[in-house]
């Protein structure tokens, strides 16, 4: 464990930021009797801050809810390079065979639960073909994914569009759509900011989507329906999986077929969610390796962000709200997030040496853009270790400055809690970094 801000936080910003702080308007630079304060980072003039209008006017709607950076209580940060046994990680190899699994075995004994072992069948079959969709410039399909286990069955719709005139297997972003029916209209009548399908083609990308309702109900069932309904074995046990997790499992029997089309670059397939559904994405990244990418827009808590914090979303109003979304042994950690043996750090960190993509909204303080960015800033050291060479600022940017560095990419836009063309964009740019096409 370590204090929080790391050592290699406070030595950076003596070494490197002092004159910043001495020269400069900054905030969040509180002095304790521990030294700087999580507030951070000390922000400088350049670097990105909560307004103080947002601020009071979120509060004023939630007073229950810490939205002060002043409020952030401290916290001890596991530290994602030292394993279980207290051993340093200091190698790639020792990375991958030792600290990934045993932080994955964290996260599913105490976050997102275990998949059970129930035995299923996967069969696909394109229900719809249109080779002239978007006037004559894509191709689009509709696939019935058919989940078969004990004599039942469940099916997943996924939607796809491939540009016609990419003359090679194309990558491909596969969205976890948990915003309804009209933000995946395959008529195009209905055109969505949130899956653009059009500005894909036109970059030359595919673009897949799934509603998460098809592989189970985002309510609290008694987990009775859906793929739990399914594959579940009875009594549940704390470390059984929650909704969530059905999702990403999900988004893996999409890749199962993604992988199968002759259109697409299997090897190059992004994950994409937003708010649940970005929680959903890092998930389905951490578990399933074939994804490429995996890109996570306003996750906020259990998601991008920093537990500890108590900022915004907390994990006692998570489990609140949305009992369904995690294992029941999340529930220990309710107003006890130092007690919890991982933090969001380490779960971006398993997505390394795969690219990962992280954005947030200014006006979107429940799900805490700067407990994102310093997620991300502690994930970037795995990375690092296995290779791929990642560097990010030890302050945060400013709205619309993206940071792209190696196999990492962030940015904050103004506005609210959505994923919007200006996101898509970004992501679409981090891509074609990604994946070697000319921006």
């Amino acid at each position: 464990m370590i204090n929080f801000p790391a050592n290699k936080i406070r030595t950076a910003l003596l070494q490197r930021k002092l004159k910043v702080i001495l020269s400069k308007p900054f905030i969040g630079l509180l002095l304790t009797g521990w030294g700087f304060s999580h507030a951070l980072m000390a922000q400088s003039a350049d670097g990105w801050r909560a307004s103080s209008q947002t601020i009071e006017k979120l509060s004023k709607e939630k007073p229950e809810i810490n939205y002060y950076e002043e409020k952030v209580p401290p916290y001890n940060l596991p530290d994602v390079l030292t394993a279980v046994n207290r051993k340093k990680i200091t190698t790639a190899t020792r990375w991958m065979n030792l600290r990934r699994p045993e932080i994955l075995e964290l996260f599913r004994e105490n976050v997102h639960g275990r998949v059970p072992a129930t035995p299923y069948q996967t069969s696909f079959r394109v229900i719809n073909l249109d080779t002239t969709a978007i006037n004559g410039t894509a191709t689009f399909k509709q696939v019935a994914i058919t989940i078969i286990a004990e004599g039942q069955s469940l099916i997943i719709h996924l939607n796809l569009f491939t540009p016609n005139n990419a003359g090679q297997p194309v990558p491909t972003f596969l969205l976890i759509n948990n915003r309804g029916l009209a933000n995946m209209d395959q008529s195009r009548k209905v055109k969505s900011e949130f899956w653009p399908v059009e500005e894909g083609i036109a970059r030359g990308y595919g673009m897949a989507v799934f509603n998460n309702a098809d592989v189970d109900p985002d309510n609290f069932d008694e987990f009775k329906n859906g793929v739990h309904g399914l594959l579940d074995k009875l009594p549940r046990t704390g470390d059984a999986w929650g909704t969530i997790a059905a999702w990403a499992w999900g988004a893996s029997r999409c890749l199962d077929y993604l992988v199968t089309d002759r259109d697409i670059a299997g090897d190059k397939v992004a994950v994409v969610g937003h708010s649940r559904g970005g929680k959903t994405a890092l998930w389905a990244g951490a578990e399933d390796t074939r994804f490429a990418m995996v890109i996570s827009s306003c996750s906020g808590n259990l998601g991008s962000s920093i537990a500890r914090r108590h900022y915004g979303e907390t994990i006692r109003k998570t489990n609140a709200g949305f009992p369904h979304w995690f294992s029941s042994n999340l529930k220990k950690f309710n107003d006890n997030e130092n007690a919890l043996p991982v933090d969001m750090h380490m779960l971006l960190a398993l997505t390394a040496p795969r690219a990962l993509y992280i954005s947030c909204a200014g006006e979107d303080l429940w799900a805490d853009p700067y407990g994102s960015y310093l997620a991300l800033y502690h994930a970037v050291p795995v990375f690092n270790l296995l290779g791929a060479k990642s560097t990010i600022a030890i302050v945060m940017p400013s709205f619309n400055k993206q940071t792209l560095s190696g196999k990492v990419g962030f940015h904050i836009r103004d506005g609210i809690h959505n994923m919007v063309l200006e996101d898509w964009k970004k992501f679409m740019d981090f891509a074609d970094a990604i994946f070697g096409r000319k921006l």
